[in-house]
């Protein structure tokens, strides 16, 4: 947890101070105050990292917050910022789009394009970064710089960062992993509550992505997976019906196939048992098994046969020559 307290400053020095926090907490931005303003600019931030999201509560005084094409080009990353008013009122505007934020209200900005945010009254909002990959950007294009409501679907969204804020730094990675694809999922359902049915074969190619990142992870289930893309079983199932395999065996497949490479890489000094289980194998007899039935080797003979030394190239003196009529 990190937080910058500007009234804690002279207020000579706040407004800037001000500008120095925001581009650190969040992405390039510069704000620009009220003319009629007087010295002081009392302003607060808080954030706390959870895997990859960074969340962050605000308060602040009125201002406009410029994210142009100049903060565009120094923005390191591909962002969504899901933005939930909590007092006060926003004026957003990104691409074509024009709307006014309430309390209970959000929106969410994409941080490779610019945007603008009006302030006319002292602030106070929550703020979650989310990095490109966890959202679905064909969705959410349509909805980027526009007021969401926060009922139904988006009423989801807000109960989530509301949560979430709680949530501390002993929950461990593969919680935490659940609980930012969870968000990621409300979002992207909030911005299409009734979207077309995806092609199989997209939705096969996400789920093998997710899968490749968590081979090694024991919990990498069926249940896991629908989870994650908000679908059911027999939608999962379904997808790789036409496929080489169902995705029970996919999973054991990708997963062997792993482990020979690792097995075969002469500098990767672990014991079979801990290759096997850094894909998520547990069980070294059933590994074994599984192994010899893939390759038609145990995993030792493989590892032996890479690191068998080569044999000596053969010389001109040595080789035999073909012979001739």
């Amino acid at each position: 947890m990190t937080v910058w307290d500007v009234a804690a400053r002279p207020e000579r020095e706040q407004f800037g101070y001000w500008h120095e926090v925001i581009c650190r907490a969040f992405v390039p931005l510069t704000p620009r105050r009220e003319a009629a303003a007087g010295p002081g600019f009392a302003a607060r931030v808080e954030t706390r990292p959870l895997l990859r999201i960074v969340r962050a509560h605000i308060a602040s005084q009125p201002q406009a917050t410029l994210h142009g094409p100049a903060e565009v080009a120094r923005t390191d990353g591909a962002f969504y910022f899901v933005n939930l008013q909590v007092a006060g009122r926003c004026r957003v505007r990104q691409g074509g789009a024009d709307a006014v934020v309430g309390p209970g209200e959000f929106t969410v900005v994409d941080t490779t394009e610019p945007y603008r945010f009006d302030f006319d009254a002292p602030w106070r909002m929550v703020s979650y970064r989310l990095p490109h990959d966890l959202l679905d950007g064909r969705r959410l294009r349509p909805r980027l710089g526009g007021r969401w409501e926060g009922d139904g679907a988006g009423g989801v969204v807000r109960a989530m960062i509301g949560a979430l804020w709680e949530v501390d730094d002993t929950t461990g990675p593969l919680a935490a992993a659940d609980l930012e694809h969870a968000l990621a999922a409300a979002v992207t359902a909030a911005a299409d509550p009734a979207p077309e049915t995806p092609p199989v074969e997209a939705l096969r190619a996400a789920v093998l992505r997710y899968v490749h990142g968590r081979l090694g992870d024991p919990s990498l289930s069926v249940a896991a997976v629908c989870r994650r893309f908000a679908i059911s079983p027999r939608t999962l199932h379904a997808a790789f019906a036409d496929a080489d395999g169902t995705f029970a065996a996919t999973v054991r497949r990708l997963r062997l196939e792993r482990a020979a490479a690792l097995l075969a890489d002469p500098a990767d000094t672990r014991t079979v048992t801990g290759i096997a289980a850094s894909v998520g194998f547990l069980d070294p007899a059933s590994f074994s098994r599984a192994f010899r039935r893939a390759f038609g080797c145990a995993p030792t003979e493989l590892r032996e046969a890479a690191r068998r030394p080569a044999p000596p190239a053969r010389t001109a003196r040595t080789a035999r020559l073909p012979r001739t009529e």
